[in-house]
């Protein structure tokens, strides 16, 4: 099945390992979609939770998910540098023109001057419990968050200096 076309905009839903919807973004332009890789792209976007709050996104953003990893990247624009949120997640499926994972709430935050930090493991804990993940998955998660670790200290993909910097440049001109 082939990715979503480069410009169309469409909508990003994660879901939790029970198959409950978690967190939908409203919008986000497609600068790149093959069947393994989308990078996409969003401003002020708006995103809805599913206890029913709502909020807009602050700055822009390059999202980056790949259909073999189990992370998705999204790297927030500041006036002092890239920020990064990395969601601990299942590869992403392209369905019905959404991009849909399912999120397990372990999270890496990795600032800009590259250091980061492993976030959420007491609700990855709480919910390893609660949806009895299997012990497979859990070592398919620690094992992608070691992954992550390691892309972030070689500055590969999408923490490559300068991957924010095109992708953003090629997000502007669609806007």
């Amino acid at each position: 099945m082939p990715g979503p076309e480069s410009g169309i905009r469409t909508e990003i839903q994660s879901y939790k390992h029970n198959g409950k919807l978690h967190r939908v973004w409203e919008s986000t332009t497609v600068l790149k979609g093959t069947k393994n890789v989308i990078i996409g792209a969003n401003d002020r976007t708006r995103v809805h939770e599913s206890d029913g709050r709502s909020w807009v996104t602050r700055e822009p953003a390059i999202c980056y998910f790949h259909s073999k990893h189990w992370f998705n990247v999204i790297g927030m624009l500041r006036t002092d540098g890239v920020y990064y949120y990395c969601n601990i997640s299942s590869p992403f499926i392209y369905e019905d023109k959404i991009i849909k994972y399912i999120d397990y709430d372990l999270d890496v935050k990795v600032f800009p001057d590259m250091t980061y930090k492993l976030l959420d493991e007491d609700e990855y804990q709480l919910h390893k419990r609660q949806m009895n993940y299997p012990h497979v998955l859990d070592r398919i998660l620690y094992n992608n968050v070691e992954t992550l670790v390691r892309w972030v200290r070689q500055r590969k993909g999408p923490f490559s200096p300068e991957f924010i910097d095109q992708w953003y440049e090629r997000y502007l001109t669609y806007r």
